[in-house]
């Protein structure tokens, strides 16, 4: 069995506070440290006071609901906090997030942007908290897809600082470079200016705390890769590729850049996007329009897990353009596909963690 945050969250929300009749989740008293690590949960509840009647009573209820909703199995561990006793948050970058993805490609075109989109979403679906950087500086599509081309962010000042505040929409909190530049316009940028830009919508914005962070890298290898390399501890990779061979080559440089012994970010697996079409009034035909298995195979060839096999459907094309992305349709072929890969991505990150230590930031060359 695989554990969620959402099986977490509906589990408490059957137990309600006796001061008040509401749910834990409608008093907000689910702290945002809930952490699963296989059938362990554990997380906080939140009080008004440290002297409420109710706190013991709270736990055991809350442990009980676990096991009667979701499984006898997990092992439950909650922590009691009370609302003047919170912690300040840390003043080191992007302290709140737990998990870094960048979303790569070897080349434009093979649906990578489309891919980190529906992931994102996905993933907030399961009830993880997500954020997603565009760190495309001269081509941002995420305010599109996400049907959110007019906001504008705004700034608010945070201990002093002015902290760009980023768009939500979907469950997914959003920046791109897209929000401050004229789209009609082409971004005539040098590397210095771009890179600045990026780590400006990383460093100086208000992401709070995060389980995954996605970044929607840029095609190929270039100075944007470095920097985020250079700012970022990356958690893991995930590439994306058509099963097409001129395709196939420049994944597997992707992969080797981000393998490479100066930069070691794990891969946690491979998308093949475009795996084949299949036409609406024939559901059970499958032509493989640019090759068959191809990233399948790269996968085992070096040994890296096939996270998805993501199918060429007209519905997924439109729903980019319209800003309604397939997987908030779940239901449909290209959801429930896009809804695996989430899983299997939760899984990768989880035996990742496990497994190796945490990645470290690629030196800056002096």
């Amino acid at each position: 069995m695989t554990l969620y945050p959402n099986l977490i969250k509906d589990a408490l929300a059957t137990v309600r506070y006796p001061g008040n009749g509401k749910n834990l989740i409608e008093n907000g008293m689910l702290d945002e440290d809930l952490h699963i690590d296989g059938m362990h949960v554990a997380f906080s509840l939140v009080f008004d006071k440290p002297t409420d009647p109710f706190r013991k009573s709270m736990v055991a209820a809350a442990t009980a609901a676990i096991h009667t909703y979701v499984s006898k199995d997990v092992e439950v561990e909650i922590g009691v906090k009370s609302r003047t006793e919170l912690p300040p948050e840390p003043d080191k970058l992007l302290a709140g997030v737990k998990n870094i993805i960048a979303v790569s490609s070897g080349k434009g075109g093979v649906g990578k942007s489309t891919v980190t989109v529906n992931l994102a979403i996905a993933l907030a679906k399961l009830g993880f908290r997500v954020g997603l950087l565009d760190t495309d500086i001269f081509g941002p599509s995420i305010p599109k897809m996400f049907q959110v081309e007019d906001a504008r962010p705004y700034a608010e000042q945070v201990n002093g600082r002015d902290l760009i505040v980023p768009i939500e929409q979907y469950g997914v909190k959003l920046l791109s470079i897209g929000f401050f530049v004229d789209p009609a316009q082409a971004t005539l940028w040098r590397g210095g200016m771009a890179s600045n830009a990026l780590k400006q919508l990383i460093g100086d914005a208000m992401w709070g705390d995060l389980d995954y962070f996605i970044l929607d890298t840029p095609p190929g290898t270039s100075d944007i890769h470095l920097t985020l390399l250079q700012t970022l501890g990356i958690t893991g990779a995930v590439i994306v590729s058509t099963p097409q061979e001129v395709a196939l080559a420049d994944a597997r440089k992707g992969i080797d850049m981000y393998q490479n012994d100066k930069v070691n970010v794990p891969i946690l697996g491979l998308v093949e996007n475009m795996a084949w079409f299949t036409p609406a009034q024939h559901p059970d035909e499958r032509y493989y329009l640019f090759g068959k298995e191809g990233v399948k195979q790269l996968a085992e060839s070096m040994g890296v897990p096939l996270l998805a096999q993501i199918p060429l459907i007209q519905d997924v094309c439109e729903s980019g353009d319209t800003g309604v992305p397939a997987v908030l349709n779940p239901a449909s072929p290209a959801g429930m596909a896009f809804m695996s890969l989430a899983a299997k991505v939760v899984t990768q990150v989880d035996r990742r963690n496990m497994e190796l230590p945490k990645t470290e930031r690629v030196a800056t060359e002096s």
